[in-house]
């Protein structure tokens, strides 16, 4: 039979415009019909069906998520809700009832409540006990340094959370709120199995190794406890320095949540009064008047902060003369704002407040603050005549400096040559001067670290001196240096030219320095040495180095077969504390300005981002993360609140 496709070939092959197609049979065919080409399609159109694919797609992914992410919440917060019954609670007779002892025979808390709840609280219950007094950034520092086995840990503090304080200022006017900057010190602490003493330290027994605690009861009265260490950690921050200025009653501080709140009442109270049409127009004038004593980043950050809420939420929902009748002064002591950053930041800052009306008053001196005004005194420059000023206000903060807590200036005043007057001394290993050696540490802002170098002197020589003579050679000068650096490494910038200061200090030319050249050399040498500054970056630098340290000592006693640590354990396990400087910033009204050392950065909203990136990688927890992140993209859609709760 002839296939059907050869008898369909001849018919197909007469007409013309046909095209070919393939044959079962391995034979060329030809379709009886013209099929015609479709047209090439637009790349445009092209684009767009792929764009639409990739919109769908996009869309349908990103519901899909939020729909998985939504679910996943409602599922967690339905395991959340359980139903736990807690029977036969351990609790040891100790902790209800405990004994008496100390000085002042006061219920010594050598068992606390919590200690028997379960396993991990009991198997730390026999360990060394470490007493941290604080809850700032030295000591929670501290608490996530160590290992959670290593100590029997409590946290000694008035209050039961530890604040990010950098952004105080922020949550001053409500760009943030409150609860974002603060987590639970006993959420910090659970993890190392610790308890918090919510309480106030007061005193300190060194001879038995008691601090005492000024707890307040449910009736309000204050009942004092003695609560027993092995190791001590003082991290319980300063209070500002009042440089003997009257009159700070009437001022604000900025330190704690509760500064926050009462500056944020304080200026909403302050625009409302100012709106109302019984106000007069000099009383409006006062009301609308912001004084900010001291020009160092709290205040200069406040500042900016208020000037952000007149220029962003004031002039929008209230009158707007409230706003053309605002006036913010920054008054400070020095001649720059900002003057632990570098000129360019000084300058850059300066040169933004002039252009936005705040007014920078500088070398100036406030000399008292009364209810309704300010007055300060300023130097004419050519007379050196002292000129006194007042500026009527409603509104002063008070940022000048820091001054001792009273527990630290308690145990300053039990100690033999502690002679700073803002701080307690510590050496380069932060333990305190003149207290039993691996006893106590001090840290963060109410510490001081050591700088004098004469009052090494005998030891030095005597490591140094090897032919004994009672002078000190070039070698044994380079063998000192050496010495020197590993024991205070603050020095180390300041012995860099080793020979240069061992022949400017060789007055005889003999190529020996006597003890007093050696006295005076290392003198100058002390002074030029600059104290570490009162900031978190330190504090939080030093409660890590302090964890660590403490995680060694514990190893090493488990090791002992006695259990009793040497005196120069410290040294054994670490060297001296150093601090690295990462860097200084402070935001300056929807901008910010970084100090990295031989580095400044600085500008507008880049820099401004880039400042919320740090501060907020900071945070002690994802929890205030998120709210932070939360509290900022409010801001950016409806505002800061102006409502004053």
């Amino acid at each position: 039979m002839i296939p059907r496709c050869i008898q369909r070939s001849s018919i197909a092959l007469q007409q013309i415009g046909t095209r070919s197609r393939s044959c079962p049979h391995g034979l060329r065919c030809l379709s009886t019909s013209p099929t015609p080409t479709p047209p090439d399609p637009s790349p445009f159109s092209r684009y767009g069906r792929k764009a639409a694919k990739y919109t769908a797609f996009t869309c349908f992914s990103a519901v899909l998520g939020l729909s998985v992410v939504v679910g996943g919440v409602f599922i967690h917060d339905v395991f959340t809700y359980s139903d736990k019954h807690i029977d036969r609670v351990p609790v040891s007779p100790l902790a209800l009832h405990p004994e008496r002892g100390g000085p002042k025979n006061l219920p010594v808390a050598s068992v606390l409540v919590g200690d028997e709840d379960d396993a991990a609280l009991v198997a730390v219950k026999d360990k060394p006990r470490l007493v941290i007094v604080g809850g700032g950034w030295g000591a929670v520092s501290v608490v996530n340094s160590i290992h959670p086995s290593d100590y029997h840990v409590t946290v000694v503090s008035p209050d039961t959370f530890t604040t990010f304080t950098p952004l105080l200022p922020s949550a001053a006017v409500g760009t943030v709120t409150v609860r974002s900057l603060v987590e639970s010190l006993r959420k910090i602490i659970a993890r190392v199995h610790g308890q918090l003493i919510n309480g106030r330290a007061v005193d300190l027994v060194m001879s038995e190794r008691l601090l005492e605690v000024e707890t307040v009861s449910v009736d309000g009265e204050t009942r004092n406890i003695y609560v027993p260490y092995d190791k001590l950690v003082i991290a319980v921050g300063s209070v500002s320095s009042t440089h003997g200025v009257t009159g700070l009653e009437h001022c604000f501080q900025l330190k704690t949540v509760g500064d926050a709140q009462a500056i944020r009442r304080r200026v909403i109270d302050n625009f409302e009064i100012a709106s109302l049409p019984s106000t007069s127009e000099e009383e409006r004038k006062r009301l609308l008047s912001f004084v900010i004593c001291g020009g160092g980043p709290t205040g200069v950050e406040t500042a900016a902060e208020i000037y952000d809420l007149c220029q962003e939420d004031i002039i929008n929902y209230f009158p707007k003369l409230l706003r053309k009748e605002v006036s913010i002064h920054v008054i400070q002591s020095r001649e720059h704002i900002l003057n632990t950053y570098s000129e360019a930041i000084s300058k850059f800052a300066e040169e933004k407040f002039r252009r936005e009306g705040v007014e920078l008053i500088t070398t100036a001196r406030v000399g008292e603050v009364r209810p309704d005004r300010v007055i300060f005194t300023t130097k004419v420059p050519d007379t050196g005549k002292i000129v006194e000023h007042t500026i009527p206000t409603n509104f002063v903060l008070w940022s000048t400096g820091i001054s001792m807590n009273p527990f630290t200036a308690r145990v300053s005043s039990l100690l033999p040559n502690q002679v700073h007057k803002k701080a307690i001394e510590v050496d380069a290993h932060l333990r305190v001067k003149g207290a039993p050696q691996g006893d106590i540490y001090a840290i963060g802002d109410c510490a001081t670290i050591e700088t004098s170098l004469v009052s090494h002197l005998l030891e030095l020589v005597e490591e140094a001196d090897r032919n004994k003579d009672g002078n000190i050679d070039f070698d044994e000068w380079q063998i000192m240096v050496k010495r020197i650096k590993k024991t205070l490494p603050m020095a180390a910038t300041h012995l860099e030219k080793v020979r240069t200061l061992f022949d400017l200090y060789d007055s005889d030319s003999d190529n020996k320095l006597t003890l007093n050249e050696l006295a005076v050399l290392l003198q100058e040498i002390g002074n030029k040495i600059t104290a570490l500054p009162a900031t978190a970056q330190v504090a939080a630098q030093q409660g890590k180095y302090l964890g660590h340290k403490l995680h060694l000592l514990a190893a090493k006693r488990n090791t002992l077969l006695s259990n009793e640590l040497p005196a120069d354990a410290d040294e054994a396990v670490t060297g001296p504390f150093n601090y690295r400087h990462l860097g200084s910033l402070a935001y300056i009204g929807n901008a910010a300005v970084f100090d990295l050392g031989r580095l400044s950065f600085m500008g507008g909203l880049v820099a401004m981002y880039a400042w919320r990136s740090i501060y907020w990688s900071e945070q002690v927890s994802m929890r205030t993360r998120a709210l932070l992140m939360t509290d900022w993209v409010l801001r950016g859609v409806w505002g800061r609140d102006l409502s004053r709760l």
